[in-house]
């Protein structure tokens, strides 16, 4: 009985329909790979900005801060009122005892027993009296704290603002930079994809998307500068027998393999 037969596999480069294309093409794919790889660096770069984390930390902070500010000024303000009714009712109490005094010092009309009721409603007026000012002293005293809090948050909510405002304009800083180098790549991308093949573009572009940004890689030393792994005999043997001019991939990663005079076969 025959034993297992080996199965031989289609040639890598025969995955998909044969695509020629002059070698000095291929070799400008590697300069478009290389543009491609420099504007995925700068998009990474643009996006891990250092200045991203502290607006975001400054951002939470700043928004705690205010909230604690707005709820210190309501305290301030409604012990303010506070204060205020406060020291009218001393001023209403202060108001009717001079009466009742000025009523008892002049005499005049006055009974013996209305006289002993003025007295008795004088001594309870200066009580009362003095029951709120110690009101109104501590009422005061509330109030000074609140606004010491207000005056405190105030300047912390202002401290975070000129950090948050210098944090942005590095960020924009940061980021025109970025976005210049991005347009240049750009722009040198557009000149040499206008002169490339179209079909070779469009193969180097579905395999890009598919293989993380990398569709082509060069072929140095039989090792796939792609994936970084080095080619088994029959691999090279199978490029050894393609044209020149035929576009190969790596059968491990199908990426598109670019020879050059490095690549040891």
């Amino acid at each position: 009985m025959d034993g297992p037969r080996a199965v031989r596999h289609t040639p890598f480069y025969l995955w998909s329909p044969q695509l020629n294309a002059e070698p000095a093409d291929q070799i400008r794919l590697l300069d478009v790979q290389a543009l491609d790889v420099r504007l995925s660096q700068l998009a990474h770069k643009r996006k891990s900005l250092p200045e991203h984390a502290e607006l975001d930390s400054l951002t939470k902070d700043l928004a705690q801060q205010r909230d604690l500010l707005v709820a210190a000024q309501t305290q301030a303000s409604d012990t303010a009122r506070e204060q205020t009714k406060a020291e009218q009712d001393v001023d209403q109490v202060r108001q009717r005892a001079v009466r009742d005094q000025q009523r008892l010092d002049s005499g005049v009309g006055i009974s013996a027993r209305d006289l002993a009721n003025l007295q008795s409603e004088v001594v309870s007026l200066a009580k009362r009296q003095g029951d709120l000012e110690d009101v109104v002293l501590e009422v005061m005293e509330r109030l000074e704290g609140a606004q010491e809090r207000v005056t405190g948050l105030t300047e912390r909510v202002s401290a975070l603002e000129a950090k948050a405002a210098d944090a942005t304009a590095r960020r924009d800083a940061a980021t025109s930079e970025i976005d210049t180098e991005v347009a240049k790549v750009t722009k040198d991308r557009e000149v040499i994809v206008a002169s490339m093949p179209a079909d070779l573009m469009a193969l180097y572009e579905k395999i890009r998307v598919k293989q993380g940004g990398v569709g082509a890689a060069r072929l140095y030393q039989r090792r796939c500068e792609g994936c970084r792994l080095e080619l088994d005999m029959a691999e090279v043997n199978e490029i050894k027998a393609a044209a020149r001019d035929q576009v190969v991939r790596h059968e491990n990663c199908g990426r598109i393999l670019v020879r050059t005079a490095d690549s040891g076969i």
